[in-house]
């Protein structure tokens, strides 16, 4: 080791240790001010040897293989029920579809076990209107435009406990769906669609609804029975043929308004429902089966209406109730008094303006 070196060790060291002997209190040496140096050490020793580190930090990092990419499974509910994780980066939030858009996209869907269910290719359906299971719903509104995730859905989110025949899904099966998002686009206005179309469109709807229906999720079933009538009943701004316009009083349309009031009675909803079955009514009045609904419904709301007035008037009771026995006798006795005054003076006064008004009547004639 050379004199710069030893000097630049010397250096380093006081400049290190400054701190750690004043704080243990230990005598040290001061430098004469001859015996400092005016030459700066060399450069790659500036820094008490940091720049070597530095150097062999670097070699490590270049030595080494570069970080992959994070793989992270997003909480979509927060109940771990139901994952998202990003395979292929998008085009940013702000390509994200909305709430009512037509998308379509890319779908692979397995089981747990990794057995192909299906694929589908160009599976276009309107976001939030539960048009495919719940899953795909809720995962593909937090996607980006060309994004591709792999989603991990517990069976509430798809198939429920009993499953499905088209496609095979065995029932309380969690899935795996491997999707990618394509495109996005406004649903297009329900008064400038061609007959044909709004047709098609409210079948489609309405199917779904029976199929939550038969799966015992009425709200859903409500939900797709009620888009399915908004597209029937909405106006047109294009020409219709007389046989067009009877869309509306299809067989399949009243049998969904029946099953629709029937959601809504079970879910205690009597007016909604009253309403709804008045509508099916008015497309069928001869249907029995509709009127004993109406009759039993209408009943039930009667009956539901006249317990919730009874509590009213429990709730809106006399607060003086509590009061001593002797007090309210009295009170009863004085508010008896009281009323036969009250209505033994309107009873006199009604008797005089009953007689002027007749008297004035016979001279009013006795003129004429």
């Amino acid at each position: 080791m050379d004199s710069s070196d030893s000097h630049d060790s010397a250096t380093s060291g006081k400049k290190s240790g400054r701190t750690s002997l004043l704080d243990s209190g230990e005598d040290f040496e001061v430098l004469n001010e001859e015996d400092i140096d005016d030459e700066p050490p060399p450069l790659e020793d500036a820094g008490g040897g940091k720049g070597k580190n530095t150097d062999e930090r670097t070699n490590a990092d270049t030595d080494s293989d570069p970080p992959g990419p994070v793989e992270e499974w997003l909480d979509v509910l927060g109940n771990d029920q139901l994952k998202k994780k990003v395979l292929e980066e998008g085009k940013g939030r702000d390509s994200r579809p909305q709430k009512g858009q037509n998308v379509k996209i890319n779908l692979k869907t397995c089981l747990s076990d990794g057995t192909l269910v299906e694929e589908q290719s160009d599976l276009s359906f309107t976001l939030g209107d539960g048009d495919v299971i719940q899953a795909l719903d809720l995962t593909v509104m937090l996607m980006e435009m060309g994004e591709k995730a792999l989603v991990q859905a517990n069976a509430k989110y798809a198939y429920g406990e009993r499953g499905s025949l088209e496609p095979e899904v065995p029932p309380n099966e969690e899935l795996s769906l491997e999707v990618e998002l394509l495109e996005a686009s406004d649903a297009p206005d329900l008064e400038l669609l061609p007959p044909a179309e709004k047709t098609a469109l409210a079948i489609h709807k309405r199917e779904r609804g029976n199929v939550h229906y038969q799966r015992g999720d009425y709200a859903f079933a409500v939900n797709s029975y009620s888009i399915a009538l908004t597209i029937t009943e909405s106006s047109s701004k294009v020409d219709i043929t007389p046989e067009e316009e009877t869309l509306e009083h299809q067989p399949d349309n009243i049998k969904a308004l029946f099953r629709m009031g029937k959601v809504l009675a079970l879910q205690g909803e009597y007016a909604e429902a009253i309403q709804t079955l008045r509508k099916a009514l008015k497309l069928e009045p001869s249907n029995k089966t509709i009127h004993a609904e109406l009759s039993k419904l209408v009943k039930k709301n009667s009956e539901q209406r006249g317990a919730e007035q009874a509590l009213y008037k429990k709730m809106l009771g006399n607060p003086a109730s509590s009061s001593s026995s002797s007090s309210s006798s009295s009170s009863q006795k004085h508010w008896a008094k009281s009323s036969w005054g009250l209505s033994w003076k309107w009873l006199f006064g009604a008797t005089a303006v009953a007689l002027g008004g007749v008297a004035l009547s016979v001279v009013i004639a006795a003129r004429n």
